[in-house]
């Protein structure tokens, strides 16, 4: 079948250039170590909070499902310019989100206006958690980033109590992320008192 409509080239071309851009946040490591002993990459994280929502979708009711995969995606574009901030060195008021944003709108420079304007209400919305793909997207952030402690070869001496106090506002707000919380708060506890 001969296809017939032809793209603009150009924003064809500015679209590109943003995906080679954004590569780096396969380089940008974080502070959770793989089951295997090595630094995951913001990437990884990102793919596997992707994974999470589309595994939970049947538990999670009425919501608009590409959008809670979008702020997926988006939620830490922003670092493959300035790195991660490790879950525990993060205090609020520090600047880290503005810095953040301000690093998703230099990365999203390629991008045709409508695009550049998509990606930055996204982060905005999950950045607030003002919708309820948000909150869930802010939740299994957190989560994700907890079950990555758990699997991860850690050094000796790794703070597992860490992750009991850990996003809890955020997993708090939905039926479904306070129970998975129950679930990872469970396997926490069994670490900490392994030591």
């Amino acid at each position: 079948m001969e296809q017939t409509n032809r793209h603009d080239p150009a924003r064809l071309d500015a679209i590109l250039a943003f995906v080679q851009s954004a590569e780096r946040l396969k380089d940008t490591l974080r502070s959770g170590i793989t089951a295997q002993g090595r630094a995951e990459s913001t990437a990884e994280h990102s793919w596997r909070l992707c994974l999470m929502a589309m595994l939970f979708d049947r538990e999670l009711g009425d919501f608009d499902r590409l959008k809670l995969l979008k702020l997926c995606i988006v939620h830490d574009l922003g670092e493959a310019i300035s790195g991660d901030v490790p879950a525990t060195q993060q205090v609020a008021g520090d600047g880290r989100a503005a810095q953040e944003r301000a690093d998703l709108i230099t990365l999203c420079a390629p991008l045709p206006a409508d695009l550049r304007t998509e990606l930055v209400a996204l982060w905005d919305e999950y950045s607030a958690g003002s919708s309820p793909e948000a909150i869930l997207a802010k939740g299994f952030d957190k989560l994700e980033t907890m079950l990555q402690h758990l699997v991860g070869k850690n050094e000796p001496g790794f703070d597992y109590r860490f992750n009991l106090d850990y996003g809890a506002k955020h997993t708090a707000r939905h039926p479904l992320l306070a129970q998975l919380r129950g679930l990872v708060d469970r396997e926490t506890r069994k670490r900490v008192i392994a030591g």
